[in-house]
């Protein structure tokens, strides 16, 4: 065999290793966003299972207030279609209304002594509001690796890889402008 023929079968080997290599960096990568996404979807099913015993004891002491709980309820329902499809824009959308109702509900509380007194009523609200401080975490690392991925699957020399094996762009997890806006407490205390 010649000296030429050896180099050629080492310059192969190298460059399949090195498409192997690229391959399974996309895979991993892919495999990354389906974690992340699963861990904010951990988070929010604990939430969905909370807000009815969350809105079921404000209801025992919030008996002019059933606008802001129906609020709550059917933000809940979005976030859950949502999810259910993983839908990412949706569930921004319906996040972001969940939010501005359980912002509503726990500034209205305030006007409740017996409800801020109520065991049940605190142990909820501070469960939601770890599991809100969680969400919010697990979108951050969402959103790290969606962008991880998406960037991979379009540099050179992965983006050939990436459309051979029809690797697809992930979606960001991404809030409405009202969302990301300073909250007015004034209007929360009205």
């Amino acid at each position: 065999m010649s000296l030429t023929a050896v180099i050629l079968i080492v310059v192969l080997v190298l460059l399949g290793a090195y498409a192997v290599s690229l391959y399974n960096g996309l895979v991993r990568l892919k495999h990354g966003v389906s974690k992340a996404w699963s861990n904010i979807d951990v988070l929010l099913k604990q939430r969905h299972d909370e807000l009815p015993k969350l809105v079921e004891t404000c209801k025992q002491y919030m008996q002019y207030e059933g606008a802001t709980l129906e609020r709550v309820i059917a933000a809940r329902s979005a976030v859950a279609s949502a999810r259910e499809q993983h839908d990412v824009g949706a569930l921004g959308k319906a996040e972001s209304g969940l939010r501005a109702g359980l912002g509503q509900l726990f500034a209205l509380a305030e006007n409740y002594p017996e409800l801020k007194a109520n065991d049940s009523f605190q142990h909820l609200q501070q469960r939601i509001s770890g599991l809100e401080n969680g969400i919010a975490d697990r979108r951050e690392l969402y959103n790290e690796a969606v962008n991880l991925n998406n960037v991979r699957i379009e540099q050179f020399p992965d983006v050939i890889l990436a459309r051979l094996f029809a690797f697809q762009a992930a979606e960001l997890l991404v809030f409405s402008d009202a969302e990301k806006a300073d909250v007015d407490l004034k209007s929360l205390f009205s």
